[in-house]
């Protein structure tokens, strides 16, 4: 099992676990496991209503793509450590992580 954290906005923590080899987005997984995420367009980078804050892990995590940069770009809050979690897939590098619900409620 890949066993990450998910903080809300409120600042409460959840520990979330995901199988191995699941091929599923964080924000599928965040959807699945009853966080508030819009994550309006369906996964497809385009809304950024699925931002997230990377806050401790693997260092390959914390860089978006540029695809991500150009929507992330029209957040007021975005920062180096935001991701879109739609562009995040599970793999078991990411085994102990903690992410940060930034998006929309």
């Amino acid at each position: 099992m890949i066993n990450i954290t998910i903080e809300d906005r409120d600042g409460s923590r959840r520990p979330v676990e995901i199988p191995e080899e699941i091929s599923l987005s964080l924000m599928e997984v965040l959807k699945a496991s009853d966080h508030h995420v819009l994550a309006t367009c369906g996964g497809m980078a385009l809304c950024a209503t699925c931002h997230v804050q990377v806050l401790e892990g693997p260092e390959k995590y914390f860089h978006a793509t540029n695809t991500e940069l150009d929507m992330l770009d029209t957040l007021p809050d975005a920062g180096f450590d935001s991701r879109l979690a739609c562009q995040l897939r599970i793999d078991e590098d990411m085994d102990g992580m903690v992410f940060r619900i930034r998006g929309e409620a």
